[in-house]
């Protein structure tokens, strides 16, 4: 089987980057390359190793059944044995065909994310609010860091516009799957007969590009300078350090305040329109091939509703795949793993079904 030789080739290779590393006598950087190879490798061969021990069960189960002077006890506590271990087989070849499929290189990307309020008024800038303390939790969860570029609040400490970086490690591999239409069923607080509205949030996740993989003309940029404004109070930057560029041929403007300092807001705000025209070119160049995945999971536009949070019943609905949890609460505090790994999982199936059918 063509499985069964990548794995093969998994564990071999893996034997050989520790006979590497025992030997010593390794460049730092050689070093640092194998162990990331190796750590790449480790959760492959691991997950062949437990296949091959639960098929070597089975066919030590099927031995046993064969046997015709066996104990009628011993042989069905051989069958209860050779079924939970077909089922656990089950379960790890989809863990292992997943594993086994190219790793996608923008899933260690570093991201840029902007959340904007939609429909909805001021409860829609809440709900934007709580979309970017849901994020900054599950972030602090990974151990990534987060910068914020850009903020536009509201008076009653809603967000209108929330740009911010997260870095880290694998970032894009889980966040690549937030960019859309997010909405809110839930009872404001300014709702005084308890009745329930719907509102909606913009979320855009842009992968996170270095200048010299996409570089600015600055004959194509106007920047301009200007005071920092806000919902008011006292750490408004007096000073003209506000930065908004302006990109000539696309006509895409970006806009940072949050630095104090100039320097900082214009870096910020170039790294803005990067991923933007980065985000762009990608989306032309699907469209011309075709969609790179059907789902993003979905087509990632951001003019399609992905999913819902009903509060109420304490709901969350992915549209893209049919996934609902019941464990909003959770997931507004950062538990986005569950939903993160059904996604996960619904692009692997994808991905393997168009493997098979290319194949």
């Amino acid at each position: 089987m063509q499985i069964e030789e990548q794995l093969r080739k998994a564990v071999q290779r893996c034997e050989e980057i520790t006979a590497h590393l025992q030997a010593g006598s390794q460049e730092p950087q050689r070093i640092a390359a194998l162990m990331k190879e190796y750590k790449q490798l480790l959760p492959i061969v691991e997950a062949y190793r437990s296949y091959s021990a639960l098929r070597q069960q089975i066919a030590d189960a099927d031995e046993l059944l064969r046997d015709p002077e066996a104990d009628a006890d011993f042989r069905l506590m051989a069958q209860q044995e050779r079924q939970a271990a077909a089922d656990k087989m089950r379960m790890l070849e989809g863990s292992i065909n997943g594993l086994l499929l190219p790793e996608n290189e923008a899933d260690s990307r570093n991201v840029i994310v902007e959340i904007r309020s939609g429909a909805g008024g001021e409860e829609a800038a809440l709900f934007a609010h709580s979309l970017h303390r849901m994020y900054s939790m599950y972030a602090e969860r990974q151990g990534w860091k987060q910068t914020v570029m850009s903020l536009s609040e509201t008076e009653l400490g809603g967000t209108k516009e929330v740009i911010f970086s997260l870095s880290g490690d694998r970032v894009y591999a889980k966040m690549k799957f937030e960019s859309g239409v997010h909405r809110v069923q839930r009872v404001p607080e300014t709702e005084s007969q308890g009745r329930v509205h719907t509102s909606t949030a913009t979320v855009a996740v842009l992968q996170e590009v270095g200048d010299v993989e996409l570089e600015l003309d600055p004959n194509d940029l106007r920047i301009d300078v200007f005071r920092s404004s806000g919902a008011g109070g006292q750490h408004i930057n007096k000073t003209s350090s506000a930065i908004r560029v302006t990109h000539i041929p696309t006509g895409m403007v970006v806009e940072c305040q949050d630095e104090r300092s100039q320097y900082k807001n214009k870096d910020r705000a170039l790294s803005v329109l990067r991923a933007r025209l980065y985000a762009k070119a990608q989306a032309e160049q699907h469209a011309q091939v075709a969609a790179e995945r059907r789902t993003q999971v979905g087509s990632g536009d951001r003019s399609e509703k992905i999913r819902t949070y009903n509060f109420p019943q304490s709901r969350l609905t992915d549209h893209r795949i049919g996934f609902s949890l019941y464990r909003l609460e959770d997931v507004m505090n950062g538990g986005l793993d569950p939903v993160f790994e059904a996604l996960l999982t619904a692009e692997q199936a994808e991905k393997l079904g168009g493997a098979q059918t290319g194949a």
